[in-house]
């Protein structure tokens, strides 16, 4: 792009007044107190001028862009000051927040030492100690309940224990029943003990059976009564459901008593050893044959006087609580 001809001449004039005019060879250059910064500014002038006019732009385009620049300079600074004010503000503001609402470290442990007191307080009210107060209640297992009813016979010496029925019991078998049975004896005498008949498939069995103990009355005291409900299986171990325990010395046998008892967990019985027997079984469906065979018995207790036993083996089979057949070996 060509330059316009009085842009020319402004720069052809002020080349002309930036030259230095040229001395004679003999002439002596004289330099004037500071005519070497004049002439170094005026090198630089002229240097940038002639870079200017390298620059295809027209003039009004130069100016334009050198107000932008001087913007963007202003807008920096601004916002750089603006940023500068907002962190003071905010850092007194957070200085009289502080101030306000602060905490107080000795406010927090009078807190601390008053509420420990009242918590104190409560304990010697109530009676309860800090191991007391962190334990939690154990939930109870429901075992059912039975009702039973005693009356003593001082003529003849008998202690009458009647089992009436029971309710509530849990379900132990698959079908969601039980079937309940009731035996009793009097502690610490385990021997002479007492059943009552199995009721199938309830659980809230009514037995309505009465049972007599021939005990003294001087030594009724001492006993006590234990009323344990087990559930009948056929084929292993009955299953003990509770029981409950009377102590003799507690009742009252000026009139019968007739009362309803929780069942709780009854504590397990030590089985006595009394040795072990190994036999086989072999069905024969076509034949309808049952063969049991007797293998060998040991660990066996001692019954004679010698320390040892002559033992045999009686078969029975038993189908309803009836026995079909009988067999000794």
């Amino acid at each position: 792009m060509k330059l316009s001809e009085s842009r020319r001449e402004v720069l052809e004039e002020l080349q002309t007044t930036v030259a230095a005019p040229a001395l004679p060879n003999n002439a002596t250059e004289t330099v004037a107190p500071g005519g070497g910064k004049d002439n170094h500014f005026s090198k630089l002038r002229e240097k940038f001028m002639n870079e200017l006019n390298k620059i295809p732009l027209p003039p009004w385009a130069l100016i334009a862009i050198a107000i932008v620049a001087v913007l963007l300079i202003l807008t920096c600074c601004f916002c750089v000051c603006k940023k500068c004010l907002f962190k003071k503000k905010n850092k007194k503001k957070g200085k009289e927040k502080g101030g306000k609402n602060a905490i107080n470290m000795k406010d927090v442990k009078d807190l601390g030492k008053t509420m420990k007191d009242q918590d104190d307080d409560d304990d010697a009210e109530t009676g309860l100690t800090d191991g007391e107060d962190k334990e939690q209640p154990k939930e109870v297992e429901k075992l059912g309940k039975l009702q039973y009813s005693l009356d003593y016979d001082f003529q003849n010496n008998q202690l009458m224990v009647g089992i009436i029925q029971a309710a509530e019991l849990p379900a132990l078998d698959m079908g969601g029943t039980s079937d309940p049975y009731v035996k009793l004896f009097l502690m610490p005498d385990k021997k002479k003990k007492f059943e009552t008949k199995v009721h199938r498939k309830t659980l809230n069995p009514v037995f309505n059976e009465q049972f007599t103990f021939k005990v003294p009355y001087a030594e009724l005291g001492g006993k006590t009564l234990v009323l344990t409900v087990y559930d009948f299986d056929r084929f292993s171990k009955h299953d003990v459901i509770g029981d409950v325990k009377v102590p003799m010395n507690t009742v009252d046998f000026g009139h019968v008593t007739e009362e309803w008892r929780d069942l709780v967990s009854a504590e397990k019985e030590e089985q006595e050893k009394l040795g072990d027997i190994c036999f086989s079984l072999r069905y024969v469906p076509t034949a309808g044959k049952l063969t049991v065979v007797i293998l060998e018995a040991k660990n066996l207790k001692k019954m004679d006087v010698g320390g040892l036993s002559d033992p045999y083996v009686k078969i029975h089979l038993m189908q309803n609580g009836k026995r079909l057949k009988k067999k000794k070996k």
